[in-house]
Order: structure tokens, then C-alpha cells, then sequence
């Protein structure tokens, strides 16, 4: 499956250090495709196979193309080889280290400054392991620390969830995909239909006795105000005129 270039001149890496759960993998490859991007570096899974492995590939959810791309490194200089801009990601304060930001605060100051020479430019983001987070060694590798906003009293985000929040603000920094249209446009009554459905709905009103043809006084044209402000459909003056047919059915079945 074809995938949609991140942006020209950002080259994305997303890094697993130390990741215990296959599911986790798998997870962080869906998160990474529905975002458009590509490229994943495990630094030493806890499973050797864990690119193979039938967890890992249940929770892909058909994200195989980021698996197979997937690269299982020994050491995170492997990870970071040709990445100029290393992102942590740790929501435990430190004394000590690079600068702690919002991703998506820092996502718009980092495509705003690029330098001119950002067509060589690689972007990684980094994820310690599920149950302790990132080492402050690895931390103090790093140009930036992002935190995610979170609620103070319950701040644990699930890796996978991590990983999807940062590839969505990434993404929505280097311009973010358009929304699409989950249903076709509605076709709109013209203005004959909307005339044929009052006449029709009229003469039911009529026949079940909720409107006296000697006094109408402004019913029709309220109804008809209503209509319009409703933009009904083609198939919604389909429906309206088949109560109508209902109506006029009925009221002839009783008086009969």
C-alpha cells in the first residue's frame, strides 16, 4: 500500500526502545500507517521475533507494510543513524536535560524554523519501554523532551496510544490529510417537487380533517417556509409525499 510522503525535507522515525509487548508493536505499525508514515526502529524488543509474531500482526490491524519495512537494531546510535533532530518522549520531569514541550507547540516552532538545508533533515521520536519510560541517558541524547498534555491526576498513556498521539500532531503539522466525505452529497428538491409534496400533503390534510379548505389562513405557506428551510432531499420529499399517499388512503378507508 502506497504511502503519502510526511512533508518535503522531514524525513520521520519513529524508535521503540526496549519494548516488552509484541501487541505494543503491532499497535504503534497501525498508528504510524493511518498517519502516513513508514518507517519504525526497534531498538532491542524484548521478543527477537517480535516483527513476526501472531500478537504483533493482530494488533497491526493490516499495517503490514510498516512491519516489513520495520529494522530490529542493537543499539539506539543505530536507531538515530542520519536523524539531525531526536525527540524524547517521558512525562516524568527531570532536573536536568533538554527542554520539556507540547508536541504539537513544538511541531509548529520546528516546521516554521526549518533551515534551508532541511531536505537532509531526519526527525526521530523516541519511546522508552512500557513500564519505566525512557533512561535519562537516552533522554539527554535528545533535542527536546514532548509531554503530552494529560490530565495531571492520571497521566499514563499506553505506548501505542503515545505513539499515535505524536504521529497525529506530527502529521497535522506538515499539513494533515483532508477530511473525507463519508457519505455522497445530497441531491436537493427543486422547487417543482417542493410544490408537488404542499399540493399532495394538502389534500391529506384535507381528507383526515386537520385543515379546513374554506379557512386555511397561513398553513400551506408556513409549511412551505418550513420545507425550504429544511433543503429537503429528493428522497426525503419521496417520503413526505408517501405519508401523504398514507393519509389519503386512510381517510378514504373510514369514510367509506
Amino acid at each position: 500500500m502506497p504511502f503519502a510522503a510526511p512533508a518535503p525535507g522531514f524525513r520521520t522515525r519513529f524508535v521503540l526502545i526496549q519494548t516488552s509487548h509484541a501487541g505494543n508493536v503491532g499497535a504503534a505499525a497501525r498508528a504510524l500507517m493511518v498517519m502516513g508514515f513508514d518507517e519504525l526502529v526497534l531498538v532491542q524488543p524484548r521478543w527477537p521475533n517480535v516483527l513476526r509474531r501472531q500478537e504483533t500482526i493482530e494488533r497491526a490491524s493490516g499495517a503490514i507494510d510498516v512491519l516489513e519495512r520495520a529494522r530490529i537494531v542493537d543499539t539506539l546510535d543505530e536507531a538515530l543513524d542520519g536523524m539531525t533532530h531526536v525527540c524524547a518522549t517521558a512525562m516524568t520531569p527531570r532536573d536536568f536535560g533538554p527542554p520539556t514541550r507540547a508536541p504539537r507547540e513544538h511541531f509548529a516552532q520546528l516546521v516554521q524554523t526549518a533551515t534551508p538545508d532541511v531536505a537532509s533533515q531526519g526527525v526521530a521520536f523516541l519511546f522508552g519501554p512500557e513500564r519505566f519510560g525512557m533512561c535519562n541517558e537516552d533522554v539527554y541524547r535528545c533535542h527536546v523532551c514532548l509531554s503530552i498534555p494529560t490530565n495531571p491526576a492520571f497521566g499514563s498513556l499506553n505506548l501505542a496510544a503515545a505513539v499515535q498521539l505524536v504521529a497525529y500532531d506530527w502529521r497535522q503539522a506538515l499539513g494533515g490529510y483532508s477530511v473525507q466525505q463519508a457519505t455522497a452529497n445530497p441531491v436537493h428538491a427543486d422547487a417543482p417537487q417542493v410544490a408537488g409534496l404542499l399540493a399532495h400533503l394538502e389534500r391529506a390534510l384535507v381528507a383526515v380533517d386537520f385543515l379546513d379548505p374554506a379557512a386555511p389562513k397561513k398553513l400551506m405557506p408556513r409549511l412551505n417556509a418550513l420545507f425550504n428551510r429544511a433543503q429537503l432531499t429528493r428522497e426525503e420529499v419521496h417520503i413526505l409525499r408517501g405519508v401523504a399517499k398514507a393519509m389519503l388512503e386512510t381517510a378514504g378507508k373510514a369514510k367509506g
